[in-house]
């Protein structure tokens, strides 16, 4: 098995009502999962995250925690210039030798 590869929001819902069409028609969970080339495991974590979704609503799924991500990593930059301009602010210069480092490169 191909370790590392990475399915699409909507090649996940695809394969697991394959998997659920293949169980449906009498097959094991465990030869459904070998015929769709993934292990159980990762049937089971797919299905506890997309169970239930279409495909529209899992690639929106997935937009939207990128678009999460990315808010994050933002809030937590504003967050340190906050600091540092409070540190400043209140006469502690201890950064301002950094912050003028900064500005050169």
């Amino acid at each position: 098995m191909a370790r590392g590869k990475k399915h699409t929001a909507e090649q996940v819902v695809n394969l697991l009502r394959q998997i659920e069409v293949g169980v449906a028609n009498g097959k094991t969970t465990s030869q459904s999962c070998k015929e769709a080339e993934i292990t159980e495991q990762t049937y089971y974590r797919w299905r506890k995250e997309y169970g239930g979704l279409q495909v529209d609503q899992a690639r929106r799924l997935k937009e939207l925690e990128s678009e999460n991500a990315k808010l994050k990593r933002l809030v937590s930059e504003l967050s340190l210039e906050k600091l540092v301009l409070k540190d400043i602010a209140s006469g502690n210069v201890w950064f301002a030798p950094f912050l003028q480092a900064q500005d050169r490169f």
